[in-house]
């Protein structure tokens, strides 16, 4: 682990200073950041590589109308949903690096997180319809998942990033962002995404594409670290930026 930036990613040091120079309000009672997770589904059957993105509903209080990846907070159900295949050992290994009490089943909680949020709210079930109906699902969203014949498959998912928010936010997260090839979609559920819902449109975008739509800061340096990723060949051993802040200085660590 170290707080240097590596020379085969020489934009890694600017990544901390532009979250830094990111403006924040601290006007919130501080509270503890919750475990969560985001998945971004990629494209990379093309000459250009491209990410899926929703864009947050405009009436949303929380981040209204930016551009994000589908994601949110563990729940009790991503501890006990039965899945096929498991996380990299890299993988798991660094998702269990500075955190406290760390173990294999937080470690799968947060990919089955990252799966489910993505189905909650765009209606895409990724993993393995080779096996049947899971047998006895959490109740919830992991029912609904089970019952399109859909096993959610760790194998697919690559730990990329993790962040965490500042002190003081209205919201505070201790975010990892995984990542999964769109190939790896079993089934889809349409009519989740529209004007009523969390997320009112998705796009595939380009990364040059994303520099003409709004997005949370962090989300944008998540976008160049997974560029970078993506250029030095993907391999689950890369090593994990692990973002935090101290003393109101953004850090870029390794994992």
């Amino acid at each position: 682990m170290t707080v240097s930036a590596k020379a085969d990613n020489p934009g890694a040091d600017d990544y901390a200073q532009r979250l830094t120079a990111d403006a924040r309000e601290r006007r919130w009672p501080n509270v503890r950041p919750s475990d969560a997770a985001t998945l971004i589904i990629l494209d990379r059957a093309g000459p250009v590589p491209k990410v899926l993105m929703g864009r947050r509903h405009p009436r949303h209080t929380f981040m209204p109308g930016m551009f994000v990846f589908p994601g949110g907070r563990i729940e009790d159900g991503d501890r006990r949903m039965n899945v096929t295949g498991s996380l990299a050992e890299a993988c798991e290994t660094r998702l269990m690096t500075r955190v406290q009490r760390p173990t294999m089943s937080r470690a799968r909680a947060l990919a089955l997180a990252a799966i489910r949020e993505t189905f909650e709210e765009t209606g895409l079930l990724f993993g393995s319809r080779d096996f049947g109906v899971p047998a006895n699902p959490p109740p919830g969203a992991w029912s609904e998942f089970a019952a399109h014949g859909v096993y959610p498959d760790l194998e697919a998912l690559t730990f990329i990033a993790r962040a965490i928010t500042p002190p003081r936010r209205p919201k505070r997260f201790d975010a990892r962002f995984f990542a999964i090839d769109h190939a790896s979609q079993a089934h889809r559920v349409e009519g989740v995404v529209g004007p009523g819902s969390e997320l009112d449109q998705l796009v595939w975008v380009t990364f040059e594409d994303t520099k003409a739509i709004e997005l949370p800061a962090v989300t944008r340096v998540v976008l160049d670290e997974l560029a970078n990723r993506i250029a030095r060949g993907f391999a689950p051993w890369l090593p994990v930026p692990f973002y935090y802040e101290k003393n109101r200085v953004w850090v870029r660590e390794e994992l």
